[in-house]
Order: C-alpha cells, then structure tokens, then sequence
C-alpha cells in the first residue's frame, strides 16, 4: 500500500493520504504501481470526455477538456520531462552539455515545438475517441512500459528518478500492463507503445552518453501515449 501511495502521490495530483510518511524505498518500489496512476488519469481524462459527449457538447470540446483534465491529473509532471528532453537532445552539444540543458527551467525553441506538437496531435486523437476507456488504455501502457527503459539503460546521473527507479517492483508494472490487450482493439495499443518507448529511450540515451534522467522517462510516456491513441484510432 505505501508504494501504491507512492507511485499516486508521485505520478498524479491525486491527494494520498499519509503521503508524508513514505519514505525512499517505498518510492523505489512504486514503479510496479506506475500502471494504477495510468489507470486512475486515464479514467479522469475518459470520464470527462463521456460526460461532455454525453451532454452533447461537441467533438472539440469535449476532446478539449479531456486534456486538459489529462494535464490536470498529472501535474504536467510528463509534459515537463517531454519539453526538456526535446531541448536537451535537439541542441547540437556534447552529452554532458545537454545534461546540463535537462535542468535548465526555461523552455527553448525545441521544447517549444515539440510539447505544442503533442498537445495538438492529443487534442486531434481525443476528438476522434469513439469509446471513453481510450484515455485509459493509452495511460497504463505508457506508465507500465517506462520500466523497461529503467531497466534497460543505466541513470545518467547518480542521484534522481532515473538512479532511483532502476530497481523496486518493475516487474509488477509489466504484469498490470498486460490486461489492455484483452481490451476491444486494443493489442495494437499496446504494441505501438512498447516500440515507441524503447525508440524514444534508445534515441535519447544516444544523445546523453548512454544514460537517461527523469525527463526522458517523462518524454517516453507522453509519446508512448500519443502512440497507443494513435493505434486505437487506426484499428476501432
């Protein structure tokens, strides 16, 4: 329970109780819980949708207010980590020069770009749902899917989310991602993600000397979503 409180506290805005009182390991071991936040955002996210389409509010508007109650219950921790990663890996620097540009707070011309792209294409996707658990589908397997990248390639730096989320119960992830595939159409989904996040990991770690940080992990869940919504909307 104190790692699923940690993986909630940490991955939504949700409030979680005693959250105070958890401690490192609980937070090195709720990687295994990333799927129940995917679960808990995507089923905000889709529930807003059904609502606004239930009160015939329109396509736009309801695929609008979905994302930003996707936004909303993430914090935009992952829409952060994407707008670094994209500054960060796009600069013509050397490695640890764009480690440095990960902590920089200000948003570039690349951050720019790439995070406006995203939101425009989520908004598109969202107006073309035709069932309120895409969001959903979309949210597990990106969260639940990040470990593999966790585990497959060392932390850039010694200290942070990508030191500190190599190990604990990743295992755990996999398993609680694997149901959406029982889902309608929703195999595809999960494929598409699984390729997605090991292309952004691979690519990113080759422009930061090997390693990835906390942003990257960040990046592969946002475009690992935009894939899995991608999939559903080409085999509905």
């Amino acid at each position: 329970m104190r790692a699923a409180a940690s993986a909630l506290g940490f991955l939504t805005t949700l409030p979680v109780p005693w959250l105070s009182q958890l401690d490192g390991d609980d937070f090195a071991r709720a990687n295994g819980f990333y799927p129940l936040a995917g679960l808990l955002v995507g089923l905000g996210s889709g529930g807003v949708w059904w609502l606004a389409h239930t009160a015939q509010l329109g396509l736009m508007v309801s695929a609008a207010l979905s994302l930003i109650t996707w936004l909303a219950l993430t914090g935009m921790l992952h829409f952060d980590g994407l707008l670094d990663s994209a500054d960060a890996v796009f600069a013509t620097k050397t490695p640890a020069e764009r480690l440095g540009i990960l902590k920089d707070v200000h948003v570039g011309a690349f951050g720019f770009g790439v995070g406006g792209g995203a939101l425009l294409l989520k908004f598109a996707l969202l107006g073309e749902m035709t069932t309120w658990w895409w969001p959903a589908a979309a949210a597990i397997c990106a969260r639940g899917l990040v470990v593999l990248p966790m585990r497959l390639y060392p932390a850039a730096r010694s200290t942070g989310l990508g030191a500190s989320s190599r190990a604990g119960w990743w295992p755990l992830g996999l398993v609680l991602t694997a149901p959406v595939a029982l889902l309608p159409h929703a195999a595809p989904a999960l494929v598409a993600s699984t390729i997605t996040t090991l292309l952004v990991a691979a690519f990113c770690a080759r422009k930061l000397g090997g390693g990835l940080t906390g942003d990257v992990y960040g990046a592969c869940i946002e475009l690992s979503e935009l894939a899995a919504l991608l999939a559903l909307t080409s085999w509905r």
